[in-house]
Parts: C-alpha cells; sequence; structure tokens
C-alpha cells in the first residue's frame, strides 16, 4: 500500500476515533441518578465580570452517589454559584448552608430513564453520520489517488480497508451506547 494511502487510513481512524471520543464525553453528562462532577460540566459562572467555568472557580465533589458537593474557592461566590446550576436548568436545586452548595441528585422516574435512552439514541446516531461522513471523505480521497494514477486493484483494497475500519468503529459506538443504556435503565 502506497503512503498516501496509509495516510488516508490514519487520519480517518484518528477522526473517527474523536467521534467515539465525543460520544463518551456526551454521555458523561447524561444523569443516571447517580452523581458525577460532570453533570455540572459546561454551567458557567459570573466571576467578577467574566463567564467562568464552575470548576474554575470551585471544587466540585461527589461525597456518595446521591449528592454532589460544591465547595467555592471564595466564599463570596455561593450565591452566584447556585444561581448558575439553577439558570443551567439541569433539574438541580443546590442548597447553601454558607460553607458549600450540597446538590441532592434526585433518582430518575422510568418515564425520565426512557426518553434519556432516546437521547442516548440520538447522540449515538449522530456519532454514526460522523464516523460515516468521514469514510465518505476518505472514499473521495481514494478516488483522487486513482486519477492522479494509483491502480485500480490498490484503490479496491484501500476502499475495503476504509469500509472495515468504518464497520469497526460503527461496533464501537453501538458498544458504547448498550453500555450507557444499561446504566441509564439501571434502577
Amino acid at each position: 500500500m502506497t503512503e498516501e494511502a496509509l495516510f488516508i487510513l490514519e487520519e480517518m481512524k484518528e477522526s473517527m476515533q474523536h467521534a467515539v471520543t465525543h460520544l463518551e464525553k456526551e454521555f458523561h453528562k447524561f444523569r443516571t441518578g447517580k452523581a458525577s462532577p460532570q453533570m455540572l460540566e459546561g454551567v458557567k459562572v459570573d466571576y467578577y465580570g467574566t463567564m467562568t467555568a464552575l470548576d474554575k472557580v470551585a471544587n466540585i465533589n461527589t461525597p456518595d452517589p446521591r449528592q454532589i458537593v460544591v465547595q467555592p474557592w471564595e466564599k463570596s461566590m455561593l450565591a452566584p454559584l447556585a444561581k448558575a446550576i439553577l439558570d443551567a436548568n439541569l433539574g438541580f436545586n443546590p442548597q447553601n448552608n454558607g460553607e458549600i452548595l450540597r446538590i441532592v441528585v434526585p433518582p430518575l422516574t422510568e418515564e425520565r430513564r426512557k426518553d434519556m435512552v432516546k437521547k442516548a439514541r440520538t447522540e449515538a446516531e449522530n456519532a454514526k453520520v460522523s464516523i460515516r461522513n468521514v469514510r465518505r471523505n476518505a472514499v473521495d480521497e481514494a478516488k483522487k489517488l486513482e486519477k492522479d494514477g494509483l491502480p485500480e486493484d490498490e484503490v479496491k483494497v484501500l476502499e475495503k480497508d476504509i469500509q472495515h475500519l468504518t464497520d469497526q468503529f460503527i461496533v464501537q459506538v453501538d458498544k458504547v451506547l448498550e453500555v450507557k443504556e444499561k446504566d441509564i435503565m439501571t434502577v
């Protein structure tokens, strides 16, 4: 296989792995009834006029599976942190005790679990679409190589390798989804 063909496969593999990694990150944000610091990822707080990520102005811990504790580095930030968490519309009601914010993660209802599984499937489908787009681009690159003089049989082998790699990553997405669905539906 030529250097150009190997480069196409490597670039494709990297892009597809990025799609799977992105899916896993998105799944971390899903609330599954167990407390996790990632649940507050993306929450921004007004820190002296600058919108700053919550984890940059406070310590976030999960002392047990049902609660999240947010400990600001400055006590004056307690009220803005509580407001930011409420404004993020995550369904959390932080309790301010003057030292820390305590967030009790409510258990999920059956209906909410099924809704989350639907969202998880949508995210997985988006990852698959991304993987297929990478495949399409790789096939286009292979056709360009053929126009530039690469023998047709080598292009066919390259296209087969591209499809094989695509199939592997689609299976990987399905496995990640299956684990997340099981996690969501476990009470």
